[in-house]
Formats: structure tokens, sequence, C-alpha cells
């Protein structure tokens, strides 16, 4: 099936030239003089590198062969991350360029989506939200109640920005698309 400049949507899944790829920014853009365009930002599965491309209106695209498998992780051997299919218990390891900043996200026992592209294993997907205890953060100050963020580390190596109240210890919720701070879990 052929897509078209408008079908495209942030988030979407496309192939391009045989590479596929993911929506990361999109922007509609119909100027004063001329035929509308999309431009937008497109991350690589198989390399993770960002690029900016523009389509127009005659512009075809394929959706990829992607196929999502649920993995956990299990470690990291210094040269890859290895992950294990949770029904057969067979390993697939990946580099840290094929993981990218999602790394980050990502902690031992962990269940993250992999993605396998024509049966290769590319690149995976942690959670949307994940639940992560605060291992490092600032100590607060009287006066430190109103509004304002400080830098926090969690326990997978991430620094989100929280709110001055809490403290390390405490357990909260994350968006690992945005890296912001949602919630403090009870």
């Amino acid at each position: 099936m052929a897509l078209g400049m408008s079908d495209l949507k942030k988030g979407m899944k496309i192939e391009v030239d045989g590479i596929p790829y993911k929506i990361t920014d999109y922007a509609h853009v119909k100027p004063g003089k001329g035929a509308a365009f999309v431009r937008c930002k497109i991350k690589n599965y198989l390399n993770a590198k960002t690029i900016e491309k523009t389509f127009h209106a005659g512009d075809k695209f394929g959706i990829p062969d992607l196929q999502q498998k649920t993995m956990q992780f299990l470690y990291d051997d210094g040269e890859m991350l290895q992950f294990m299919d949770t029904d057969t218990y067979d390993q697939i390891g990946l580099t840290y360029d094929q993981v990218g900043d999602t790394e980050k996200w990502i902690i031992d026992g962990m269940n993250v989506e992999m993605m396998f592209f024509k049966g290769e294993a590319i690149t995976v997907e942690p959670p949307m939200t994940v639940e992560m205890k605060i291992v490092e953060t600032p100590p607060n100050f009287k006066g430190d109640s109103q509004g304002g963020k400080k830098p926090a580390t969690l326990e997978c190596g991430a620094v989100v920005q929280i709110p001055f109240h809490l403290i390390e210890g405490d357990i909260i919720k994350c968006d690992t698309r945005t890296g912001e701070y949602l919630e403090k879990v009870k």
C-alpha cells in the first residue's frame, strides 16, 4: 500500500528508499505562492540518525515491514545490550547505536518492544511511561515550595526535572518519549 503526503502524521512509521523511518516532527506548510508541502523530521531505525525531509503532493512511500516483539532486557556486556525473548528464551544483542538514547530508560529485567525489519532486530522502544526511583537530587531549602524545578538522577541513569518537594528515594512516573516528569507514585 502506497502512502502520500496527506497520510503523514507524527509517530507514523514509513519506508523511504528501502529504509524504515519514524516521523518525530511534522509540519504542513502552505506557502503564499506554490503548492503545499510537508516538512518532517524522520528518525532512521537502522542507524538512529534523524534527518529533515520535505514531502510534496506527488511523493509516494510505503509502510515498512516492521514487526514488534516483547523482549526482556538482561544486561549490558560492554559492547552490546542483551535482550531475551520471553517465549523462546533466545538471546539477541543490539549495539549502542541501534538502541540509541532509549538506553537511558532501560533497567535490568525491564520488558521492551524490540523492532524487527525484514526479520532483523534493529532497535527497541521502552514503555511510554516508566516508574523509577530517584537516586540523587539536591536537598530542599526553605522557600523552595513555589513552582520551580530541580534536576534528579533516576535509577536508570536518566536525569529529569522534578518539583522541589520530591526527595531521594521517592518513586516517580516519567514519559520516556519526552523525558518529562509526570507524577509521584503513591
